[in-house]
């Protein structure tokens, strides 16, 4: 009996959004994987979120801000309307410092916990956020799948296009821990990627990717600070397979997932 082919899910890919620490934004981050300039590693910028009311705006965080960043990165890069594409939000954790103020709180005699902090404290804040920034009434689905998160968000988005046909956006993201937490987390500061993943080509498409599993080893980056960074941060486990975007290289491309098993992505520019 001969072995069935593996199932290939496939994309567009019509935008792109990125910030993590000394790469402020694809922009940037795309000229330094070409090569064209060297990576300065420097504190993550986070842009204000200036779509929130201003009561939302000031009680924002630093995850609220990545990724409302990402997210509006990648949709003006795609040229799409951010009110009407399905979500998919996957980070390794919430936010780090909220959860290091609720610990603190609770650490003393007065356990009473302030709602805002609470409500920001969840893994699903920032697709909260997002709804409330763009106004999206579409479906969203939140991931978290430690470090393997970025592949769990790219398999239920890519999944997601395959079985509707519609576009959608994915946003993957990780942030720091103050101490203590961070003797045992080491993410060193905010990064992300998001991508809008359509069914079709359009107009703004940048390449097709397919994808399948695999139990090859997970590609590595040459520049020893950008390993550091793709090591350290779950969602920087796109490195690689940004660099081959941004230097508009057709081949395949592994990424860690739920070792041993791993993601393949086929990449073919358009």
């Amino acid at each position: 009996m001969s072995a069935q082919p593996a199932l290939k899910m496939q994309a567009w890919i019509d935008g792109i959004g990125f910030i993590a620490p000394g790469m402020p934004d694809w922009a940037v981050a795309s000229a330094v994987l070409r090569g064209e300039q060297p990576y300065v590693s420097a504190s993550s910028v986070l842009p204000v979120p200036t779509l929130l009311p201003s009561a939302e705006r000031r009680r924002a965080s630093r995850v609220i801000k990545l990724s409302l960043g990402l997210g509006l990165e990648a949709v003006a890069h795609a040229g799409a309307d951010a009110g009407t594409l399905a979500t998919v939000f996957s980070a390794s954790g919430a936010d780090g410092h909220n959860c290091h103020a609720l610990c603190e709180q609770l650490a003393t005699d007065d356990r009473q916990l302030s709602p805002t902090r609470f409500h920001n404290s969840v893994h699903n804040a920032a697709a909260g956020y997002w709804g409330i920034a763009t106004r999206c009434m579409a479906p969203c689905q939140v991931v978290g799948a430690f470090d393997a998160s970025l592949g769990a968000g790219l398999l239920d988005a890519m999944a997601q296009v395959a079985c509707t046909g519609e576009s959608v956006l994915l946003v993957a993201y990780d942030s720091e821990y103050p101490q203590p937490l961070f003797a045992k987390r080491d993410t060193p500061d905010c990064a992300g990627v998001a991508l809008v993943l359509s069914a079709r080509p359009g107009p703004n498409a940048k390449a097709r990717i397919q994808l399948h599993t695999t139990r090859a080893r997970a590609a590595t980056m040459a520049d020893p600070a950008l390993e550091q960074l793709r090591q350290q941060v779950p969602a920087m486990r796109a490195l690689p397979f940004l660099q081959r975007l941004a230097r508009g290289e057709s081949g395949s491309v592994v990424l860690d997932y739920l070792a041993p098993q791993q993601i393949e992505l086929d990449v073919t520019p358009c």
